[in-house]
Formats: C-alpha cells, sequence, structure tokens
C-alpha cells in the first residue's frame, strides 16, 4: 500500500461536477493499493498515518497528529501511485491490484482509518474519475510505502 499525505487547510472530491466530501484542517491521502497488500498493512498505514506528527504545536513545532488537532481526514484512492514509467512513454499500471482486491482493501482502510481516528474519514468513490482540490498547509507532503517500513 502506498500513501501520498498531504497537510492541508482544506481539500474537497467532487465526481461529475457535485461535491462528494470536503474536510478543513487535516490530511489529504492519496492511495494506492497493489495485490499483496493485506490487512497487517492496512493496520500499519493507518496506525502511522493517524500519529504522524506533521501539525505545529504552540512553539511551530511539527509535534502534532491529526487525532492531537482533532482534525479531519479525506482519502481517494489512486492507483496511478504504482505506474512504473521504466519503459517508454506510456505508463503501465500492472502493478495496481484489481477492482476484486482493491475495493474490499480500500473500504477495510476506510473503516480501519475512521477506527484510529476515533472518527469518520471523508472519502471519494473508489473507481470514479475524481476532481480532488486542495490547499497544501506549508507545504508539507510526505509518501509511505507499507512495502517500505525501514
Amino acid at each position: 500500500m502506498m500513501a501520498v499525505i498531504q497537510r492541508v487547510s482544506e481539500s474537497s472530491v467532487s465526481i461529475s461536477g457535485r461535491k462528494k466530501a470536503s474536510i478543513n484542517h487535516g490530511l489529504m491521502v492519496l492511495l494506492g493499493i497493489v495485490a499483496e497488500d493485506d490487512l497487517e498493512d492496512i493496520q500499519w498505514l493507518c496506525r502511522k498515518i493517524v500519529q504522524l506528527r506533521i501539525f505545529a504545536d504552540e512553539q511551530g513545532v511539527m509535534n502534532r497528529s491529526v487525532q492531537d488537532i482533532s482534525g479531519d481526514i479525506l482519502v481517494v484512492s489512486q492507483f496511478t501511485l504504482h505506474a512504473s514509467t521504466k519503459k517508454g512513454n506510456r505508463p503501465s499500471y500492472i502493478k495496481a491490484a484489481s477492482p476484486e482486491i482493491s475495493i474490499p482493501l480500500y473500504e477495510s482502510f476506510l473503516s480501519a482509518l475512521s477506527s484510529q481516528l476515533g472518527k469518520e474519514v471523508a472519502s471519494g468513490e473508489f473507481g470514479s474519475d475524481m476532481q480532488v482540490s486542495l490547499i497544501n498547509d506549508g507545504p508539507v507532503t510526505l509518501i509511505i510505502d507499507t512495502k517500505n517500513k525501514q
């Protein structure tokens, strides 16, 4: 599982011109899933996201988590995170899990992340053509891959 995590002052996702979900201060998470991902990857990544200390404390030091600031999280599935660009100019998405594998994992991820955060997590719609809008606060952007934990 791979996640691009952005600290945002606001973020939203729209489908066919209709706003599906939006958040204020918190995290925007783009999530890519491969066939080898499992529940262990979900639990590890959710814990990592909720505990990341990337929000400022009173001294302006990044020392608080999204949970500490009662922030929100918006998750959008993004199979293109696992694109291979090694050959030619057209990316290959062969590593991205098929919908039969990724949809249940995506739904489990949303449930586990909500549980870890202690409140509902906003999300896009798996497989839809989505328009994502955000204001990256900082900017702060991190990439986490559960296959590279060390």
